[in-house]
């Protein structure tokens, strides 16, 4: 396996989010599963400060230098060369650390990070070799043992992100996000943190130990931190969270058709008649269904559910809304509302991939795959709120994800368009990552943008946007205020991790939205995400 090697962007831009994304002593939930997770900051340092203060070194020619900020560097070639730091009792945890080799001195050579360290000479370690590999190692008494490695290029001068997870007997590490290895040993229970050298010089930076184990949920509108996890990929059928689970307008929660029959459909025929039929249905679509195009109406109270991994429509997109009428202004009885559209490829749309419109409501968007569609992707427009869209792949598409249709829809729009995008794919996209206007608060968090061809998100019209805890890689632009015609709106950005890419721009303050939220690590969402997005992911 090759993982991205990822180019160390200045300070102000790159992974130094890995500490602000840590928020000590948080106390979390993985969003949707209804298990537990949490995470405490135990230790950090980025070694700003010009000193290595609370390290202890073995070998080797240590020091805190400037490398387009500050690093501590090991100089020397000699043949072992450790710092370590932290206390003897620490037990379940993950250290995170930059590391970028600057020379090997032979063949086979390794820079590395450590964990659960007695000593000196016994530790686990994640060693990233000369060798194109990356092996999970435990030494004892100076005596190695390999027990896992995977292929990765390792370039001299290139920075890396490599973390090592130690929760009872179970080891894991990654190198940027990606080229896992796992393995299972109970030779150490507890112990410090360290980085070591193997015939190598290197630097080191933004070192960040966080504990891994159990917790308890979030109060309702406050964030909380976690490190990488298994994917909260299924959440169940009718287990809606973000803005789709909030009890508002007379619906509690995003249901579908939990409580109607449920039918398998397999021509456009059966589909489209269907999603019209009034009253809760469970619709279950089996294979690619070719529709007309332009849009098709679904009614409330539906799930609509893809079978496996390749099923979903073509040519027709899904309108979730009654017909526009600019004299509405506010939420009809009749709006469409309780929809639940999840696990469908959505291609090659003549129109809009989904439409969400005119006030509908406790709407729920789930691990789609969208590509192609002439319009948007996924616009939501006209007064709609309540309304999440998670673990769904954008694949290449341009206007992916309109949210608020028009400069002049305020009497509509104002104080409305509440909507969630969380662990979304926006995989070489181009723009509308989502565009905002008016909504208020749109929360933004923990999804994987890489290669934006034009921008992120725009928040315009004075909308209220927080985007939190999201992974940019080869963004110029990740976020911005203002567009085109549009005046700026307000946008809160936290705990990013910026790779490659752009600074955003940021102004004015938002309030956290009412509900309980998980904000997962950022510098980890891009191997979290791409893992877990897309169809095929979820029970069906």
């Amino acid at each position: 396996m090759t993982v991205p090697v990822l180019a160390r962007p200045p300070r102000a831009l790159r992974l130094g989010a890995i500490v602000g994304a840590v928020v000590a002593l948080a106390v979390a939930y993985l969003v949707g599963t209804g298990s537990s997770a949490s995470a405490a900051t135990l230790f950090s340092d980025n070694f700003d400060d010009g000193n290595s203060a609370g390290w202890t070194t073995a070998g080797g020619s240590w020091s805190v230098v400037t490398d387009g900020s500050g690093v501590l560097r090991q100089a020397g070639t000699s043949s072992d060369a450790r710092a370590r730091a932290g206390t003897a009792s620490w037990t379940d945890y993950a250290v995170t650390a930059r590391v970028r080799p600057t020379a090997f001195n032979g063949s086979n050579r390794f820079v590395a990070v450590l964990a659960r360290a007695q000593s000196n000479t016994s530790y686990y370690y994640l060693a990233l070799r000369s060798n194109n590999t990356v092996e999970l190692k435990k030494l004892v008494n100076g005596s190695s043992t390999t027990l896992a490695t995977a292929s990765v290029t390792v370039t001299v001068g290139t920075w890396y992100t490599l973390r090592l997870e130690v929760s009872g007997t179970s080891l894991r590490g990654t190198v940027n996000g990606g080229a896992a290895t796992s393995a299972t040993d109970s030779q150490f229970g507890s112990g410090q943190i360290g980085v070591a050298t193997f015939n190598a010089t290197a630097s080191f930076d933004d070192v960040v130990v966080e504990t891994v184990g159990g917790g308890t949920p979030s109060s309702p509108g406050t964030p909380s931190s976690s490190g990488p996890s298994t994917p909260p990929v299924d959440p169940g059928p009718n287990l809606a969270d973000g803005w789709a689970s909030v009890n508002a307008w007379g619906q509690n929660g995003t249901t579908g058709g939990a409580g109607g029959p449920t039918v398998t459909v397999t021509t456009a025929a059966q589909f489209l008649a269907e999603i019209a039929t009034a009253g809760p249905r469970v619709v279950r679509v089996s294979g690619m269904l070719s529709l007309p195009g332009p849009m098709h109406d679904v009614t409330s109270d539906k799930t609509i559910v893809g079978v496996g991994a390749n099923s979903g429509i073509s040519g027709g997109g899904l309108n979730v809304g009654i017909p526009i009428d600019d004299n509405i202004t506010s939420p009809p009885a009749n709006a469409v509302n309780n929809v639940i559209i999840r696990n469908l490829r959505i291609v090659e749309s003549d129109d809009d991939g989904i439409n969400v419109q005119m006030f509908s409501h406790h709407v729920w968007i789930d691990h789609n795959y969208f590509t192609g569609a002439t319009d948007g992707s996924l616009d939501i427009k006209r007064g709609s709120s309540y309304v999440t869209a998670s673990w769904n792949h954008f694949d290449g598409t341009d206007k992916t994800a309109l949210l608020g249709r028009d400069d002049g829809d305020d009497a509509q729009d104002v104080g409305r368009l509440k909507v969630t995008y969380h662990h979304n794919w926006f995989d070489s996209t181009n723009q509308r990552n989502p565009r905002v206007r008016f909504g208020d608060q749109v929360h933004v968090y923990n999804n994987y943008y890489n290669d934006t061809g034009n921008y992120g998100v725009a928040s315009t019209m004075d909308a209220g946007v927080i985007v939190e805890g999201n992974y940019f890689l080869n963004v110029d632009d990740p976020y911005h205020l203002g567009e085109a015609s549009s005046g700026p709106g307000r946008l809160v950005a936290r705990n990013n991790c910026l790779v490659n890419s752009g600074s955003g721009e940021t102004g004015g303050s938002v309030s956290n939205p009412p509900y309980a939220f998980t904000v997962q690590t950022a510098c980890s969402i891009n191997s979290i995400v791409s893992g877990g997005a897309g169809t095929g992911r979820v029970t069906t």
